[in-house]
């Protein structure tokens, strides 16, 4: 059983407790996927530092990544947002970085994809839904409730258009984390159980081994895709609620 378990695709994705902690009753204990939340932001910090230590004219690989990175964001928020955007990029580079690090990193052999998780994801894309209604409230105040009903519609299709509108508010942050959680999840196991038969078919896992071999690179740039769908999704809910619509 224990074996069976070991070689399930979806084994992969169990959380495990490296130091067991309780706190006021409640588990707090430091899993596999906080260790790998860690790593996570320690590479993103040692990425940006090591690549403006030196600012040189002349710029350095590493250097050159961090300004197209850098560049990528600032040209995201300004098609999106618009130069009122300016002072969000930090938040919108802080999670476009923290998704696609956190993506990439589960792809290395024996590591954990915390992005594969329902509960990572949902907890992001929540404080940023929360962050952006406040914000809306902060800037328009009551006004920010017109956003529900767009611009021009009669009165007599408010009964109707209200809700749905309240409805597709508060699914964005649903909506947001699932598609990361499942897009991580799936293609993840996915590979798991081709690369299964790699070993089953010995001299004959062949063709399994293109496919993975296949698989890893469109998860690679399913990694990146996800990273940037979550940052232009907070960009124009950030647009939403400066502009309302």
């Amino acid at each position: 059983m224990a074996d069976g378990k070991a070689q399930s695709p979806l084994a992969q994705f169990e959380i495990k407790p490296l130091i067991e902690l309780e706190l006021g009753g409640f588990d707090v204990s430091y899993t596999n996927s906080a260790l790998f939340m860690t790593v996570t932001f320690f590479l993103i910090v040692g990425f940006l530092l090591l690549g403006t230590r030196k600012r040189a004219s002349v710029p350095s690989r590493l250097q050159i990544m961090v300004e197209l990175s850098y560049e990528f964001i600032a040209g995201l928020i300004r098609d999106t947002i618009g130069a009122e955007g300016r002072k969000y990029f930090p938040l919108i580079f802080s999670v476009f970085m923290f998704v696609l690090v956190g993506n990439l990193l589960g792809m290395t052999p024996y590591s954990f994809t915390f992005t594969s998780h329902i509960i990572v994801t949902f907890a992001l894309a929540f404080a940023i839904f929360t962050g952006v209604t406040i914000l809306g409230f902060y800037k328009h105040g009551m006004h920010f409730f017109s956003f529900f009903l767009p611009p021009g519609t009669p009165w007599m299709m408010a009964p109707l258009l209200v809700p749905i509108e309240v409805i597709s508010y508060l699914s964005r942050p649903i909506s947001l984390s699932v598609r990361l959680f499942a897009n991580m999840l799936a293609g993840h196991t996915l590979l798991k159980v081709i690369a299964s038969f790699i070993g089953l078919l010995g001299v004959y896992g062949v063709l399994p081994l293109a496919l993975v071999t296949a698989l890893t690179g469109l998860e690679i740039l399913i990694a990146f895709l996800q990273a940037y769908v979550f940052a232009i999704l907070t960009c124009l809910y950030i647009n939403d609620a400066l502009k309302l619509h």
